[in-house]
C-alpha cells in the first residue's frame, strides 16, 4: 500500500515507522508520575531533594537537547541522529526497570532526558521531511493525534502496573525500542525533493520574524493550558470533589486533544481565517467553565473545550514552522518551536504562582484563579486574532484552505 506524500508515494511500512516515532516522544515523565506518592516508602532514605530531582531532571535536559538535536541536523545525518536518541532512549528505559536504588534512578534520568530530547524534534520534523501541502497539514493533524493518544494509553497503563510492582511503570520507556527498529525502514525510503511551488522553496534561510511570532505563540497557548494538567487537582479538592476526578479531567483534555488532529483539514476549510479566532475562544469558555463552576459536568466540558481548541491549533503551529525556511532547515525550526511546548511546561508553576500572590488575585478568587486567569488571557489572544487575522502566527493565508496541488 502507497500513501501520497505530495511529492510522490509513500509505503505504508515507512508511514508506520514516522507515526512510531511521534508516539514515543511523548513518553517522558509517564513512568514516575504514578510512584511519586509511594518514592518515600520505596526508598525510606530518600531525601525530598533526590524525589524533585529524578522527576526534573529528564525535563531540564530535553529542552537543549532538542535544540541541539535540531541544530545538528542541519548538516549531519537525520537518520543516526534519531537513531541514537531512541537507543539511549530504550536502553534507559531498560535500565529504570533493574535499578535498585534512588541513586541508580537518578544517574539514569538524565540519558533519558538526553534520548527523549533528540528525539522529539523528529516526531514533527519526519513529516515536514517526507509530505508537503495539504498532507503535511494532514500528517501533523495525526502525529499531534497519536502523540496524545499514546500520552493517555500510556499513562493509564502506567498506573495500572505502579500498582503490582513499581518497576513496571518503567515498561513504557521500552517503547522506543519498537520505533528503534522501524526507523531503519526510512533508510531504504529516503525523502523526495520538494515541488517546485512548495513554500519552503521560497526562503534561502529561516525567517526569524515569523518564526519568532510562531514560537511566542506556541508557549503562550502551551502555557495557558497547562493550568488543566497543573491546577486541577487543587480545584478539585477545593471543591470537595473525589481525587479522582482529576484524573479524570486531565484525561479527558488530553483525549480532546487528539480528536482534531484526524480532522483538521476539514476544520481548516470550515473556518478559514477564523480558525485560530474559534481555537483561542474554545480555550477561552473552556477555561473559564473549570473556573467558574462547580458541577462535574461543566468542569468536564471545559477540559474538553480546552482540549479541543489546543488541538487545532498545536499541528497547525508545527506546519507554520516547517515553512519558514527551505527544507535542509526545517527540523531545526521545529525544534526552536517544540522547545516551546517543555519551556512552558518548566515556566508555568514559577509564573502563576507568584502572579496571584503578587496582586492578591488568588486570595479573591482562591483555586480558581489560574483558571480565570488564563481564560482572560486566551480571550485577548483571541481578540488579537481576530484583528491579524491575515498575519502569518495569528492568521491564516488563503493557501491552508484553498485546493492545493501538491
Amino acid at each position: 500500500m502507497k500513501i501520497p506524500t505530495g511529492k510522490g508515494l509513500l509505503p505504508l511500512s515507512a508511514l508506520l515507522a514516522i507515526w512510531s516515532v511521534s508516539a514515543v516522544s511523548s513518553l517522558p515523565g509517564l513512568a514516575v508520575s504514578p510512584i511519586l506518592g509511594d518514592l518515600n516508602r520505596i526508598f525510606p532514605h530518600a531525601t525530598d531533594l533526590e524525589i524533585q530531582m529524578l522527576t526534573s531532571l529528564p525535563s531540564l535536559l530535553v529542552i537543549p537537547f532538542v535544540l541541539l538535536a535540531g541544530k545538528i541536523s542541519v548538516n549531519r545525518s537525520k537518520f543516526t541522529l534519531l537513531v541514537a536518541g531512541l537507543a539511549l532512549f530504550f536502553v534507559s528505559g531498560v535500565a529504570c526497570i533493574f535499578a535498585r536504588s534512588m541513586t541508580g534512578l537518578i544517574v539514569i534520568s538524565p540519558v533519558l532526558g538526553i534520548g527523549a530530547g533528540m528525539v522529539i524534534p523528529f516526531s514533527t520534523g519526519l513529516v515536514a521531511d517526507y509530505f508537503t501541502g495539504d498532507y503535511r497539514v494532514r500528517q501533523l493533524g495525526y502525529s499531534s493525534a497519536i502523540n496524545n493518544l499514546t500520552l493517555v494509553l500510556a499513562t493509564a497503563l502506567a498506573g495500572y502496573l505502579a500498582n503490582i510492582d513499581w518497576h513496571l511503570p518503567f515498561l513504557v520507556y521500552t517503547l522506543p525500542g519498537v520505533s528503534l527498529m522501524a526507523v531503519f525502514l526510512l533508510r531504504r525510503t529516503p525523502s523526495a525533493a520538494e515541488p517546485p511551488q512548495s513554500d519552503q522553496l521560497r526562503h534561502k534561510t529561516i525567517d526569524r520574524g515569523k518564526l519568532a511570532g510562531v514560537m511566542a505563540l506556541y508557549f503562550a497557548i502551551t502555557f495557558l493550558v497547562l493550568t488543566v494538567t497543573y491546577y486541577a487537582s487543587f480545584l478539585v479538592d477545593a471543591r470537595g470533589l473525589d481525587a479522582s476526578f482529576s484524573g479524570l479531567l486531565i484525561s479527558l483534555f488530553f483525549l480532546a486533544i487528539m480528536l482534531p488532529g484526524f480532522l483538521l483539514v476539514r476544520i481548516i476549510r470550515m473556518l478559514r481565517q477564523r480558525v485560530n479566532v474559534v481555537s483561542l475562544l474554545l480555550i477561552a469558555v473552556g477555561l473559564a467553565c473549570v473556573g467558574c463552576f462547580g458541577s462535574r459536568a461543566m468542569m468536564a466540558l471545559g477540559c474538553l473545550l480546552a482540549g479541543f481548541g489546543y488541538g487545532v491549533m498545536q499541528p497547525l503551529i508545527y506546519d507554520k514552522a516547517a515553512i519558514v525556511g527551505p527544507p535542509r532547515l526545517s527540523t531545526l525550526a521545529l525544534s526552536l518551536v517544540m522547545s516551546m511546548n517543555y519551556l512552558a511546561v518548566v515556566v508555568c508553576p514559577f509564573v502563576m504562582d507568584p502572579l496571584g500572590r503578587l496582586f492578591h488575585l488568588s486570595r479573591l478568587a482562591g483555586d480558581r484563579f489560574p483558571f480565570l486567569f488564563a481564560a482572560a488571557v486566551a480571550a485577548l489572544l483571541a481578540v488579537a486574532a481576530w484583528r491579524w487575522r491575515s498575519g502569518f502566527a495569528l492568521g491564516l493565508d488563503s493557501s491552508y484552505y484553498a485546493e492545493r496541488k501538491a
